[in-house]
């Protein structure tokens, strides 16, 4: 990057102080290293008047000199607060140093930093200074990174009745109103749930209402039936689980790995809120499995597993809620140190998929084949099927794409 000339001086008491002495004989000196750091004043007077309001405060403003012990007065220009973040971060791991900016020992096992998340417009500025920043120190010995970051996140905006929300435009929501209204959970889920974390979100009141009420569900699935820890034996057949049951076992271990995978990196909490939302409706499809009686219900130890394994997916983003609903269940432990629930790739895996067929490229049909389906068993269906008979009817076919899982294209003329 071609950097440029930064001019760090301001007029403002509020900074780092620059430690630089003028001196009538001398010229320019710094300060001692053992007269660092130099202090702000605490009797300053903001007049707004013009200049620094250091240059107003004489025991801060006249001082010796280092070199010839002659008069001389410090600089009252502050550093642009850009100087301080740019290597802030580096102090926080020895933030009680008093003899050093830092122990270079501590930097080389926190740095670099893993992940970085910011808004787009530091990209210009505060990150390629901390970049510079750091290779400067590195050539100073007091780093060994070449690079302060290893991974950038930039996030969208907000947006509000067409543009980003300010305080100018009188177009912000705040938290604590919508925190007032709704709930912490509620705005906290709609922010994640509303777009991608790298896309604007476009803030819509109705959203919120919607999200609000997706909570309410969850609470009424667990609360309302709670499965209590100490009351049911532990084990069921998976075997033994009608079709229905099997449906929402499928769509929790598909829901967990979907959540994990969206965890590792791609951080689109949006999908994991909605992959929340699937699979609230699949046991909802199963209401009397989980809240009738007698050969109605399911076996408590499988409602207890969904109803835990749900709360532990939900906690992330509804951690309020999720506690209470981990009360509720008879849980001791805290919900914090429960372990992450695994999936299992085979009790994740669709008994039946919805196959496209096309005749010609053009969609003509769908067909429902069991997964493992052969592709001479896929064929045999879509040219079975009512609708591409009749789109390919009096036709030649001379040739039949199979993607496994995905499609059949049949290819006539």
């Amino acid at each position: 990057y071609r950097l440029k000339d930064w001019g760090i001086s301001r007029q403002r008491y509020w900074g780092t102080p620059i430690p630089m002495i003028y001196c009538d004989k001398d010229g320019i000196v710094p300060v001692p290293e053992e007269q660092l750091p130099v202090v702000l004043p605490d009797n300053v007077s903001i007049t707004l008047t013009g200049g620094s309001p250091l240059s107003r405060v004489p025991e801060f403003l006249n001082v010796t000199c280092p070199k010839c012990g002659g008069a001389a007065r410090r600089e009252t220009d502050t550093m642009d607060t850009f100087v301080d973040s740019s290597w802030y971060f580096y102090r926080y791991t020895d933030a009680k140093n008093s003899q050093a900016p830092f122990d270079s020992k501590i930097i080389a096992y926190w740095f670099p930093i893993d992940q970085y998340i910011g808004g787009v417009e530091h990209a210009i500025l505060h990150l390629i200074y901390s970049r510079f920043w750091t290779k400067f120190m590195r050539d100073m010995g007091l780093v060994a990174n070449d690079e302060p970051i290893q991974r950038l996140f930039t996030q969208g905006m907000v947006i509000k009745d067409g543009a980003k929300m300010s305080k100018s435009l009188g177009n912000v929501v705040t938290p604590d109103e919508m925190i007032a209204r709704h709930g912490a959970d509620a705005a906290r889920l709609y922010s994640l749930f509303a777009a991608p974390p790298d896309r604007d979100l476009d803030w819509q009141d109705t959203g919120i209402e919607g999200v609000q009420r997706f909570l309410a569900k969850v609470y009424r699935f667990v609360a309302l039936t709670p499965v209590v820890s100490g009351t049911y034996a532990p084990d069921y057949a998976v075997a033994d689980l009608p079709s229905a049951l099997r449906k929402v076992l499928r769509k929790l271990h598909q829901t967990i790995r979907k959540i994990s995978e969206d965890f590792k990196g791609r951080w689109h909490f949006n999908t994991s809120v909605a992959a929340l939302m699937e699979f609230l409706n699949e046991c909802n499809a199963a209401q009397e499995s989980f809240t009738g009686n007698g050969n109605a219900a399911a076996p408590a130890a499988f409602r207890a597993e969904i109803q835990r394994k749900f709360v532990l997916l939900l906690a992330p983003f509804a951690p309020y809620l999720a506690h209470e609903l981990w009360e509720i269940l008879g849980e001791k432990g805290s919900l914090l140190r429960a372990p992450w629930p695994k999936y299992d790739a085979e009790l994740a895996k669709e008994e039946e998929l919805e196959i496209p067929v096309q005749v010609n490229g053009k969609l003509r049909s769908r067909i429902v084949v069991p997964a493992d389906a052969s592709e001479e068993l896929v064929v045999e269906r879509a040219l079975a099927d009512e609708k591409v008979k009749a789109a390919i009817a009096a036709k030649k076919i001379v040739n039949k794409i199979f993607v496994p899982g995905k499609l059949v294209n049949i290819v006539v003329r």
